[in-house]
């Protein structure tokens, strides 16, 4: 059964949209290999010093960044669905084969599409819990700081 994802953000959904000057195989890469991911999943100036991937359903992820000073933010999470090169699906609801994290605050949609040659259409959907962590996640930045974030992934996706 298909999921319907919005195309815009909704009162618990954010959504950000773009055209990858990169192949959809390494845009995928980026995502799902640990070292390519701490390439580029910060926002500049903060950094991703540690992420540790179990991509499979049930599958789970320590992703950490630090800012500026070093100081460093965990996020764990586990992996609901995965789909090579097409789709990802992840949450911090919990925190790896099934056991629930402390607060859950967003599920992840990621889906990958050709975009003619060597692009990709890249959607990446934060669909929170409640209204309030969407609101909040908006305010903090949601669209720069994954749009810069997305920049960068496209750089290093475009390397590969």
């Amino acid at each position: 059964m298909a999921t319907l994802l919005p195309t815009e953000d909704t009162e618990r959904d954010l959504v950000l949209s773009m055209v990858l000057d990169a192949p959809r195989a390494s845009v995928y890469r980026c995502w799902t290999e640990a070292e390519l991911l701490k390439q580029w999943f910060a926002p500049k100036p903060w950094s991703t010093p540690k992420a540790v991937l179990d991509v499979r359903p049930g599958g789970a992820s320590l992703v950490t960044m630090a800012d500026e000073a070093g100081t460093e933010y965990p996020n764990p999470g586990q992996y609901l669905e995965v789909v090579p090169n097409q789709k990802l699906v992840f949450t911090d609801a919990f925190v790896g084969d099934w056991k629930p994290s402390e607060k859950p605050y967003f599920t992840g949609y990621l889906t990958f599409e050709d975009a003619g040659e060597g692009k990709t259409r890249y959607t990446a959907i934060a669909r929170h819990w409640t209204v309030e962590d969407a609101a909040a996640h908006k305010k903090m930045g949601f669209h720069d700081g994954w749009g810069q974030a997305t920049r960068q992934l496209e750089a290093v996706a475009a390397s590969l």
